[in-house]
């Protein structure tokens, strides 16, 4: 019997790299051209963050719920071949989808300030990153385009954009935080596990929105 001090993290993994990699090329592919589709929802949001008014924030909720089904029904039963947590993971995207639908949509809850303070400065560039940039980490670290991660319809990307509307809200909203950083933490566990350079993106925004938020809520309770 192996003693089980000699096994690794990777050890523990149902898949490796080479597959989880392979998976988002195959994902692509098969979607393509939904990632315009995917883009333009996401200027469409960066449009609106920027803008303002009171009746954006419904739409940006209703476009981020959109994104986050598309994740739930479209990626994850993908990635279920390869890990069997997956389904659970779908449903974790199915209810952010539907808080966001409610919350941010049907109560309009989800409201953004013109006044470009810190807390919505830094919400507006993590969005733009996820985005713009977070698609650029597979061909920069040796990976293939196909292997991108695009917002909208891969989990990480719409995860991280969606903590950057959050940020940039006028007040905090923590029953929609909650989900996107439990995500951040499975995600950096996971491609921490694997070793990839960018395995600890997901779990530094998850902890700045929380800190972020954590600041703002004692502040409005003690003004």
């Amino acid at each position: 019997m192996s003693d089980w001090w000699t096994y690794r993290p990777a050890d523990l993994l149902m898949f490796s790299p080479e597959t989880y990699y392979r998976l988002f090329e195959l994902y692509n592919e098969a979607l393509w051209p939904a990632q315009l589709a995917a883009l333009a929802a996401g200027l469409a949001i960066f449009v609106l963050l920027l803008r303002g008014p009171r009746w954006c924030g419904r739409v940006i909720a209703g476009l981020l719920a959109a994104c986050w089904v598309a994740v739930a029904w479209g990626y994850f039963d993908r990635y279920a071949t390869i890990n069997l947590a997956a389904p659970f993971f779908a449903w974790g995207f199915a209810v952010q989808a539907g808080l966001l639908a409610v919350i941010g949509g049907a109560m309009g809850r989800l409201t953004f300030e013109e006044a470009m303070m810190p807390p919505r400065r830094a919400g507006i560039a993590l969005f733009v990153f996820a985005l713009l940039l977070q698609p650029l980490i597979a061909p920069l670290t040796g990976r293939a385009w196909l292997s991108a991660e695009v917002f909208g319809l891969a989990p990480d990307p719409t995860v991280l954009a969606t903590l950057g509307v959050l940020l940039a809200a006028d007040r905090v909203r923590w029953a929609l935080i909650v989900l996107p950083v439990l995500w951040c933490a499975v995600t950096g566990a996971t491609l921490w596990t694997m070793g990839a350079p960018e395995a600890l993106l997901l779990p530094l925004a998850g902890l700045l929105a929380v800190g972020v938020a954590a600041h703002r809520s004692l502040h409005s309770a003690w003004a």
